[in-house]
């Protein structure tokens, strides 16, 4: 299928530029010594996954129960369920765990980690927990020097499961621009996921897993000295908050919407799209940064980006593009109904969640469907 086929809106992935970003990651990471477990929620599709599998990945990361699903199906057994755990849910991990799934489920609290344990106990299990840490107050999870790190640690201590390891997640990378600040963020995130591992350590409890990860500091990061794997996931389309944080280029995003011109408002310069927030998601994650690019960048049909064009305004179905560059231009001449678009998105994971497939396409043009799936 050609891309001048594919009915609009579509989600497009540039394979040969998605493969390259697969390379880049899996070979800083290996320099780096660890193993790398991407973060599958981006693409939340089969085929991107393998590519990331073969490229040397081991195993994967989750952010539902239902991708934990869909990917064990696919035969990838090593999962780590990286969003702290409720109790309702314990019936659906202990599911997959009999069915030989190696699943690792994550907590921070006492309350959590009891609820854990005494499943397990009940159910002649025992499940594999990660302990949340904090080391960047974005989010959830313990402090490394809290004192509830050791009772939450006690609580898993109980038949019915053990410490699998600590995980942290850097997400307040996403605020930073320079390299100078990328770097100090990724080690903060590395010193402060091994504190807590030493900490256990030294109170007698096993700690066999440090994992840390955000694609900024993936990708800046100097040392990962006591770190055992890495996650990170947009790095495997890119967005235009990752162009603003400073780890990727334009050209490095793999991910975009294909739409159609339908219609114009001449006299206020605006193309009218038929990819609106349904197609492009209500993210506006560049707004706070250094560069404001809308609702995402305008490109050519074949990828080219067109400097100062964004989605300036969008509705359900109808996308605005208006230029800061160009008002001097009759729009309805240099973009006619019927004429093809590409739009980079903001936020790949939330543009992507729009669309139940991806038209993947090769250097020759041709588009091939895959699936993607939903829920939790």
């Amino acid at each position: 299928m050609n891309t001048q086929d594919i009915i609009t809106p579509a989600a497009l992935i540039d394979l040969p530029c998605m493969q390259r970003n697969i390379d880049r990651m899996q070979k800083r990471i290996n320099e780096l010594g660890p193993k790398f477990r991407p973060h599958v929620k981006t693409s939340k599709c089969i085929e991107v996954t393998r590519m990331q599998i073969e490229a040397g990945a081991q195993g994967v990361t989750v952010s539902t129960i239902k991708e934990a699903e869909q990917f064990f199906e696919a035969g990838i057994k090593d999962i780590v369920y990286a969003v702290g755990i409720v109790p309702v849910k314990l019936p659906q991990v202990h599911q997959l765990i009999k069915r030989g799934c190696h699943l690792k489920i994550l907590t921070d609290s006492v309350a959590s980690a009891l609820a854990i344990s005494k499943y397990g106990l009940e159910h002649g299990l025992t499940f594999d927990v990660l302990i949340e840490i904090d080391t960047d107050d974005h989010r959830s999870g313990i402090k490394p020097e809290s004192d509830l790190l050791l009772e939450v640690a006690r609580s898993l201590a109980l038949p019915g499961a053990r410490i699998a390891g600590v995980l942290t997640h850097a997400g307040s990378s996403y605020d930073l621009n320079t390299p100078k600040a990328l770097a100090a963020m990724a080690e903060q995130e590395r010193s402060g996921c091994v504190m807590a591992a030493t900490r256990l350590r030294e109170a007698g409890f096993a700690c066999p897993i440090v994992s840390v990860g955000s694609t900024p500091t993936a990708l800046s990061a100097i040392s990962l000295e006591g770190v055992t794997e890495v996650r990170a996931g947009v790095y495997v389309f890119f967005d235009l908050v990752m162009h603003n944080v400073g780890v990727c280029r334009m050209d490095e995003i793999a991910l975009s919407v294909l739409t159609t011109v339908i219609g114009h408002q001449e006299e206020k310069g605006w193309i009218i799209t038929d990819s609106g927030w349904m197609a492009m998601s209500r993210d506006r994650g560049t707004q706070k940064q250094s560069q404001d690019f809308g609702y995402g960048q305008v490109c050519l049909a074949d990828g080219s980006p067109l400097p100062g064009y964004c989605v300036t305004g969008a509705n359900q179905e109808h996308g605005i593009i208006s230029s800061a560059v160009d008002s001097d231009i009759n729009v309805v001449t240099k973009f006619p109904v019927g004429s093809q678009l590409r739009i980079l998105p903001n936020h790949a994971c939330a543009t992507g969640a729009q669309f139940p497939e991806y038209h993947a396409v090769d250097a020759n043009g041709q588009a091939e469907i895959w699936s993607r799936f939903y829920g939790w």
